[in-house]
C-alpha cells in the first residue's frame, strides 16, 4: 500500500522517470518475498518480518531527499511498525499474555491502520493540489520551451540583421571616404592647374628666348645673348619651382587616396590645415564657379609637430572645411544683404603644451541647439537626401577621439556661426 501510494503521488512529477520502474519492481519483489516467507517461517514470525520490512522501507524513504513531498504520509506508518513489532515479540516471548489480551493488540493494530487512513485522507487534498500545480508546471514548461525556441529564433534573426547592418555600415563608410576623395580630387585638379599653367607658359617663353638668343649669337652680339640666357635661367627656376609644387600636390593626393596604415608620423598641422583648406575651397569652386568666400588663417608659428596619422587627420580637416563652406554657401543662397561668406582657421598651442588646437569657424547657417548633441552620431545629417551620408563627422569623431585620444568641441548659434574645436595631444 505504501509503495502504490508513493507511485501514485510521483506520477505527475519529474521523479516518475527515475523512480516509477524501481518502485513497481519493488512491489512485485515484496509479494514474492512474503509468499516465500509465509511458507518458510512459522506463523508467529510473519507479523514481525512484515513490521521489520516496513520499518526498513520507511527508513529508506525518510532518508531519500526525493520523497520529502510524502514525508507526512511516511511518518504516519511509524505506529503500525511499532505495534506490529511489539505484538510479534509479545507472541514469541509471552504467548499466553497475548492470548489473554488479544483484543487489545488487535485494537492497537486497527488504530495504527486508522491513523494511516486518517493521514491519507488529510493529505489527499494537498496531494490533489500538488498534482494540479505539477500539471500547471508541465503546461508552463511547455510554454517556456516554445517561448525559448521563439526567442532563440529571434536572436538568430537579430544576429543576422546585425551582421547585415555592420556590412552596410562598412559600405557606407567606404562611400563616405570615396566621396571625400572625390571632393579632394576636384580641389586638386583646380589647384594643380595653376603650377601647370606656369610651367607651360614659362616653357613657351623660354623657347622663344632661345630662338632670340640664337639670332643674337649669329649676329655676334654676345652681350645681348648673355642677357637672354639670364632670362632663360630665371624661367627655368620658376618652372622647377612650379613643377615641385605640382609634384607635391600629386604626392598629397596619392597619400590621401591610399588606405590609412594607422602609422603615426610627426606632422606639421599648420601645413596640413593650409593644404586641405585650399583644396576644399577649390573643390567647391570647381562645382560652383559663382561661389566665393573669404579665407582667414591664423597659424601659430610655434606649433610643434605632433604624432598623428596624416591621412586620417587630413580627412577630418577636409570634412570640417567642406562643412564650413557648405554652411556659408547655403546662407549665401538666402540672399541676406551684406552677407560675406567667411571661413576662419586658427591653430594654437595653449600653455602647458599638452595639446595642439585647430579651430574651424564659419559665419554660415549654424547648428540648432536641439540637434547639437546628435551632430556627431553616425548617419545623422542636416543635409538634404543625396547630399550627405551622415558619416563625415562620425568618422571625424572616431579618428580624433578614439584613434588619437583627442576631443572635438562644438560652439554654434543658429543663423550666425559654427565653430569646431579640434584638440590633439601634443605628445602621444
Amino acid at each position: 500500500m505504501l509503495l502504490r501510494r508513493i507511485i501514485k503521488v510521483i506520477k505527475f512529477t519529474t521523479l516518475q522517470a527515475k523512480w516509477s520502474s524501481i518502485l513497481n519492481i519493488c512491489s512485485i519483489v515484496l509479494w514474492v518475498i512474503f509468499a516465500v516467507a509465509s511458507n518458510l517461517l512459522p506463523e508467529v514470525y510473519d507479523t514481525l518480518f512484515a513490521g521489520l520490512c516496513l520499518g526498513g522501507m520507511l527508513y529508506y524513504f525518510k532518508k531519500e531527499a526525493d520523497f520529502k513531498m510524502v514525508n507526512s504520509y511516511i511518518v504516519a506508518h511509524y505506529p503500525l511498525v511499532a505495534v506490529s513489532v511489539v505484538t510479534s515479540l509479545a507472541e514469541i516471548v509471552a504467548p499466553d499474555f497475548v492470548e489473554t489480551y488479544d483484543d487489545y493488540f488487535e485494537i492497537a493494530i486497527l488504530l495504527a491502520f486508522a491513523w494511516i487512513f486518517a493521514r491519507w485522507v488529510s493529505t489527499k487534498k494537498q496531494e490533489e493540489e500538488f498534482r494540479a500545480v505539477n500539471e500547471q508546471n508541465l503546461v508552463l514548461d511547455k510554454l517556456v520551451a516554445e517561448r525559448t525556441a521563439a526567442l532563440t529564433k529571434q536572436k538568430d534573426e537579430l544576429q543576422e540583421a546585425v551582421k547585415l547592418l555592420q556590412t552596410t555600415q562598412q559600405q557606407l563608410i567606404q562611400s563616405e571616404k570615396l566621396a571625400s576623395l572625390g571632393e579632394l580630387t576636384a580641389g586638386i585638379a583646380h589647384e594643380i592647374q595653376n603650377p601647370l599653367n606656369f610651367v607651360n607658359n614659362f616653357s613657351e617663353v623660354s623657347m622663344e628666348l632661345i630662338e632670340e638668343m640664337g639670332e643674337e649669337l649669329a649676329k655676334g652680339d654676345t652681350e645681348e645673348a648673355m642677357a637672354i640666357a639670364n632670362d632663360i635661367k630665371q624661367n627655368l627656376e620658376k618652372i622647377r619651382h612650379h613643377g615641385k609644387r605640382a609634384d607635391g600636390i600629386v604626392k598629397g593626393m596619392l597619400q590621401h587616396s591610399r588606405a590609412s596604415s594607422d602609422v603615426q608620423e610627426l606632422t606639421d598641422i599648420n601645413n596640413l590645415a593650409d593644404e586641405y583648406l585650399r583644396l576644399a575651397y577649390h573643390g567647391l569652386r570647381a562645382k560652383d564657379k559663382s561661389f566665393n568666400a573669404e579665407l582667414i588663417t591664423s597659424f601659430n608659428p610655434t606649433l610643434p609637430k605632433v604624432n598623428v596619422v596624416p591621412q586620417d587627420v587630413g580627412r577630418v580637416l577636409l570634412n570640417m572645411f567642406n562643412n564650413a563652406f557648405y554652411a556659408v554657401q547655403q546662407k549665401q543662397k538666402l540672399g541676406i544683404e551684406g552677407f560675406k561668406p567667411t571661413v576662419e582657421v586658427k591653430t594654437s598651442y595653449p600653455a602647458g603644451g599638452k595639446e595642439v588646437v585647430v579651430i574651424v569657424k564659419d559665419n554660415g547657417t549654424g547648428i540648432p541647439e536641439e540637434i547639437k548633441d546628435k551632430i556627431l552620431q553616425p548617419f545623422f545629417t542636416t543635409k538634404p537626401t543625396g547630399e550627405g551620408t551622415g558619416l563625415g563627422l562620425s568618422l571625424s569623431y572616431d579618428i580624433i577621439v578614439k584613434a588619437h585620444g583627442g576631443k572635438i568641441d562644438i560652439n554654434s548659434k543658429e543663423g550666425e556661426y559654427t565653430e569646431f574645436i579640434i584638440s590633439i595631444p601634443a605628445k602621444n
